[in-house]
């Protein structure tokens, strides 16, 4: 062997050790480039929650924030399903309406027919299930745009939440199951012990990636940087369970009010789930392919037909679940479930988060997200006394400073060669 040729092995093959400066540099650069995620959901949040908490000293009680977490459940859900839909650069302007329709099924099975809870909420995801098969083959068989289609299932879908309720009938929700999931709350231990799990769980797996990307021989994220995420989310959680953990009834000699909202691991679970199935599987793979350009993915052999109508599939079952999430706040079903602003929170969530209009870039986390923003939207100017109209004008102004971020950074992301 020549001395050329030891002299071009050891040091050079060695990868320099990740450090926390070049993580931030990199980070950096990556915002610079138009990769800025949820970063500007998550600055909007801190500043509305300041600007509220300064305003409304009650903003920042328990009783309040527990309220902000049920009361934007069933749009985050909603939104969940709709982020699928428009990673593929498409719409579903049914899925308020069509959680109405589910959310109806629900309550008549339920309360008409006299059926289990279980059935019922079987029933429920049935009914999503069948509209986002039906939506999803229109688009992709037929080939009929997504637009037009959702838009006739806005349509139709008001009329037969109507005959579902005997043209207006409001349908009570008594179960006492169903009424649990958006008004009862875990016993305070069970909270501690979800949220314990909860950070061992995103600990280990922070830890296994990081190990298994070193073993290929990957870039790996400086392990400070790894213990800070995870250290975050304790402290994040911890706080949370705290506060929630805290008296809120006002007279506890009549009833005791405190614990985790029991609809808030509901999310949580979907939302793990959600992400593992984009994230890691060869299934969401596909669907950011199909986003990012559908004739190449069809080349690559991913079948585009199958993966378009199974993303309306997954909105519209999603869409069930906010619906019934909704039927169990309200304690029953009338025709303004699933209507009204509840479509335009769900998308608006969704963009508000950081999920792209134009298609493959989002995460379900967005809808966590963009659905915390809208909430304290509502929530805040409510405690302020302005009016439903001031609360649409501000959040379609979000909205739109939402798109116009989406926009702008899609134009730096295709001039720095991103995408």
């Amino acid at each position: 062997m020549t001395t050329t040729a030891v002299q071009q092995q050891g040091p050079a093959a060695v990868t320099p050790a990740p450090t926390v400066a070049g993580h931030a540099r990199n980070y950096w650069s990556r915002v610079r480039g138009g990769d800025i995620g949820g970063l500007p959901a998550v600055l909007g949040l801190i500043v509305l929650c300041t600007i509220f908490s300064i305003a409304r000293p009650s903003f920042l009680t328990a009783g309040n924030f527990a309220n902000l977490l049920t009361q934007g459940a069933a749009t985050t859900l909603i939104a969940m399903g709709l982020i699928f839909v428009l990673l593929l650069g498409e719409i579903d302007l049914s899925a308020g309406f069509a959680s109405g329709v589910c959310a109806a099924v629900l309550a008549n099975v339920v309360t008409v027919l006299g059926f289990p809870w279980y059935v019922a909420v079987l029933a429920a995801v049935v009914t999503g299930l069948v509209i986002g098969t039906v939506l999803g083959f229109l688009v992709a068989k037929i080939g009929i745009p997504s637009f037009v289609v959702s838009l006739a299932g806005f349509l139709a879908f008001q009329g037969i939440a109507l005959m579902l309720m005997e043209e207006g009938k409001n349908i009570a929700v008594r179960d006492t199951v169903l009424v649990a999931i958006a008004n009862r709350n875990l016993p305070p231990l069970l909270g501690w012990l979800l949220a314990l799990a909860a950070v061992i769980g995103y600990g280990v797996t922070q830890l296994l990636r990081q190990r298994n990307r070193a073993a290929r021989g990957l870039v790996t994220d400086p392990i400070a940087v790894v213990l800070a995420r995870i250290g975050g989310l304790a402290l994040i959680l911890g706080v949370a369970v705290l506060i929630l953990n805290l008296e809120r009834s006002r007279n506890v000699l009549i009833t005791s009010l405190k614990g985790v909202p029991i609809v808030v691991p509901i999310v949580a679970v979907l939302l793990v789930i959600w992400t593992f199935v984009l994230q890691r599987t060869r299934y969401g793979r596909h669907i950011y392919a199909v986003g990012g350009n559908r004739e190449a993915a069809r080349r690559a052999g991913i079948d585009v037909d199958r993966i378009r109508i199974s993303v309306f599939v997954i909105c519209s079952s999603m869409a069930a679940v906010g619906g019934i999430v909704a039927a169990s706040r309200a304690n029953s079903v009338d025709p303004n479930t699933g209507g009204s602003s509840v479509l335009l929170y769900a998308v608006g969530a969704a963009v508000i988060g950081g999920t792209s209009l134009f298609g493959g870039k989002g995460r379900v986390l967005d809808a966590v997200l963009g659905g915390a923003v809208i909430a304290v939207i509502d929530n805040g100017m409510g405690l302020m006394g302005y009016s439903s109209g001031v609360k649409y004008a501000l959040t379609g102004v979000v909205l739109l400073l939402a798109a116009t971020v989406d926009a702008f950074s899609r134009r730096r992301s295709a001039a720095s060669g991103n995408r």
